[in-house]
């Protein structure tokens, strides 16, 4: 694997020079000034990359591989007669990062949020604080806080009644922690939504099921995917996280059979997958190792995490890289045979993703976008390439 960390750009805490020292050759970014929708100039792309590139003549080197994300507008999504135009806005956007020589574009078709928890500071047994989602929490807000029209519809009888038993208990601070958590912008953004404007974004997908998002992905992926192919780029996109409708909104990349049928709609090898195992792994129902076996030819970016089920499956949280309900020596050498089938040629760009917020970071207060913080991730990708140098070890021939 070659190992990198999402870097969010010039403002971002987590510098250039920690994402070298923690053993890092690539560099996960993406332009998140500009508008979604609007192209991305060269000139944009070549200004992150000699940024990125900068102290390269006097240090080990960084180099910009993967874009994450280059955001698919919302017009897309809903099918809308401008998609055409912001379709091609896409196109073009492909076309400069490939003139620049970055050929790996992640991205996701959720539906309004690109990702949602219900608490960003849950205390670990170590005392780090990690992510965490709770549906009873999540039911609250919607129930109770959002009061989305035929949000009971979603929910049982007995989550309703806890969800409003525990909401006229809450403090104004504890809804409003919740509310901001839940709301909380793309990736790369401290925007959250105002109720207003979220419920309005909602209402917009009112008319939109499975079928319908669906058939707007695959609208998507076979207008862009061909000329992916034809100028060298990789389209990987990442799975719902997490992977199960929220808000009554449709999910269609939550499963093995969603992905597969994604790559067969436009059955390209540039129409490829980020393989989130935090996201995929969620579902008990996903067999991560065995999806890397099966599909490891289309997998062109890795994201390795994992989360753990609590006593009620619908809850979970962060773990630690090595623990959790992933099985990260089984994904970890699925990916090692995949790369092995064609040598050194086939190395899968990986970043560790999230991580817990501990040490230096937690104690001393440092404001870095959630799960994204430096000492967390580094102690995850330490963990990582160790477990991936002794797997590749173990599969040499004994002497």
């Amino acid at each position: 694997m070659i190992h990198t960390m999402r870097w969010f750009g010039p403002k971002d805490p987590v510098s250039l020079m920690d994402i070298r020292q923690a053993g890092c050759t690539g560099v996960v970014s993406a332009l998140h000034q500009i508008p979604v929708g609007e192209i991305w100039s060269k000139e944009a792309i070549q200004e992150r990359i000699q940024i990125i590139e900068a102290d390269n003549q006097q240090y080990s080197t960084l180099k910009w591989l993967v874009v994450e994300s280059l955001p698919v507008h919302e017009d897309i999504k809903k099918g809308l007669p401008s998609r055409d135009l912001y379709i091609e806005n896409y196109k073009t956007s492909m076309r400069n990062l490939a003139d620049c020589g970055v050929n790996i574009v992640c991205y996701n078709f959720m539906p309004v949020l690109d990702w949602s928890r219900t608490k960003l500071n849950y205390t670990m047994p170590d005392g780090s604080q990690a992510l965490r989602f709770v549906w009873q929490d999540f039911a609250l807000f919607d129930l109770y806080i959002l009061q989305r029209p035929k949000a009971k519809n979603d929910y049982t009888q007995e989550v309703q009644e806890a969800a409003k038993a525990k909401f006229e208990q809450m403090t104004a601070d504890e809804l409003k922690e919740l509310t901001n958590t839940v709301l909380l912008g793309l990736p790369g953004s401290e925007e959250a939504f105002s109720l207003t404007t979220f419920q309005g974004l909602l209402d917009n997908y009112s008319h939109i099921g499975d079928a319908e998002l669906r058939a707007n992905l695959y609208y998507f992926i076979q207008q862009i995917a061909p000329l992916a192919q034809e100028l060298g780029v990789n389209l990987c996109i990442h799975p719902d996280d997490p992977p199960k409708s929220l808000l009554g909104l449709p999910r269609v990349v939550s499963t093995e059979s969603d992905l597969v049928q994604l790559m067969q709609a436009c059955d390209v090898t540039a129409n490829g997958v980020t393989f989130c195992t935090g996201s995929l792994g969620v579902r008990e129902d996903n067999d991560l190792a065995g999806m890397i076996t099966r599909w490891g030819h289309r997998i062109h970016f890795l994201h390795l995490r994992t989360t753990k089920r609590e006593e009620n499956p619908l809850n979970f949280h962060e773990a630690a890289h090595l623990t959790g309900d992933v099985d990260m020596y089984e994904v970890v050498k699925a990916v090692v045979l995949e790369e092995n089938k064609k040598g050194a040629e086939r190395q899968i760009p990986m970043r560790p993703d999230h991580g817990h917020l501990m040490l230096d970071d937690l104690t001393n207060g440092k404001k870095t976008y959630p799960g994204y913080s430096a000492i967390g991730r580094l102690k995850g990708l330490a963990e990582l390439r160790g477990l991936e140098l002794g797997i590749k070890k173990s599969l040499l021939p004994v002497p």
